[in-house]
């Protein structure tokens, strides 16, 4: 057995040093892995209903990747472009043309709330400088999604390859992972039923929802003459995802906009739109489509999204949540092994 000691160190020296030499050589394609496990996760039961349609795995795989290409990605593309489109006008706006009406909408709004807030007429404001700045930041960040155009190619070829693999031989990746584990069988599948669980709800619940508020808004601003309304959709689709605060950071702008453009029907009828069609939707869908999903305090679900965004980038929306998740479940696994070995 000590003869046996040297040999394993020297290998586990080994071992460490090419898992750090893969970890480089697959970080380029991190996240499109990331998001490959994430939606193949959430496609498998159609996977597995055309497994049972046509007993060819090959096969089914391959049809749900055309399905998610069809139904998911062609559409985010082409919603994207639009976005994109809008961004490049709204910035055109900011620094060109008709800048000057919307700072003198900002403006009156500014001199109002000093008429109604004394206090206020210390406090600086300059929103033509916060608003070019925000402008340019949207448009520098939306702008390195579609200028590395052979980047996301590769990264694009990535996910659909390892989305239809992990389709086709999910399983079998998944015995290997829990063969190696030194946990139990129990433990085993509460992690994997919990992280399913997770991606359920991210994707299902909290994501479904956002892009059904975010069209919504959408469809809202355009009825009530807001410009740029597939651009703010957007923006309204990542600030549901935040408790308590959701659209509101978009509509309640729009609101501001039209009021002091002096189209008050319009304003009123964005504020019906606001609270009768896009708040409400939340309450109706939200139990439906989560379920007894992930169930996390509303902070955390702040910190979460934001922190996920901060530190993994745009899909950090997505993992900030399921990271968290994952380390409440194993956290009460932890626990639960320590009491147990305690008595």
């Amino acid at each position: 057995m000590d003869s046996q000691k040297p040999r394993i160190n020297f290998l586990l020296v080994l071992l460490t040093g090419v898992f750090i030499l893969s970890f480089f050589i697959f970080r380029p394609f991190i996240y499109a892995l990331a998001l490959a496990l994430i939606f193949a996760v959430v496609f498998y039961p159609l996977n597995q209903k055309l497994l049972r349609l046509f007993h060819v795995p090959g096969l089914a795989s391959l049809l749900t990747t055309f399905i998610f290409i069809l139904f998911i990605l062609i559409p985010f593309v082409l919603l994207g472009t639009q976005i994109f489109k809008e961004a490049q006008q709204l910035y055109s706006i900011m620094i060109n043309g008709e800048k000057e009406v919307i700072l003198n909408l900002f403006g009156e709004a500014t001199n109002k709330i000093r008429q109604f807030l004394p206090g206020a007429n210390e406090i600086s404001f300059n929103p033509s400088q916060y608003l070019k700045q925000g402008a340019t930041w949207l448009i520098q960040n939306l702008g390195a999604i579609f200028s590395n155009f052979a980047g996301a190619l590769l990264n694009f070829f990535i996910f659909i390859v390892a989305f239809y693999y992990l389709l086709k031989d999910g399983q079998k990746l998944k015995k290997i992972i829990i063969d190696i584990s030194p946990l139990t069988d129990i433990e085993k599948d509460t992690i994997i039923g919990k992280l399913k669980l997770s991606i359920s709800s991210v994707i299902k619940g909290n994501l479904a929802i956002s892009v059904i508020q975010g069209i919504l808004t959408s469809v809202g601003l355009t009825i009530f003459g807001v410009p740029n309304a597939i651009l703010w959709g957007m923006i309204a689709a990542i600030t549901s995802l935040i408790p308590g605060v959701g659209t509101s950071l978009v509509i309640l702008p729009a609101i501001l906009y039209l009021f002091l453009n002096g189209q008050i029907f319009q304003a009123a009828g964005l504020i019906v739109w606001g609270i009768t069609v896009v708040g409400l939707i939340d309450n109706f869908l939200g139990p439906r489509l989560v379920g007894h999903g992930m169930k996390l305090h509303p902070l955390l679900v702040i910190l979460a999204v934001l922190g996920g965004a901060a530190f993994f980038g745009p899909i950090g929306f997505l993992l900030g949540p399921l990271a968290l998740s994952l380390f409440l479940t194993l956290f009460d696994i932890y626990f639960y092994l320590a009491k147990q070995s305690a008595t």
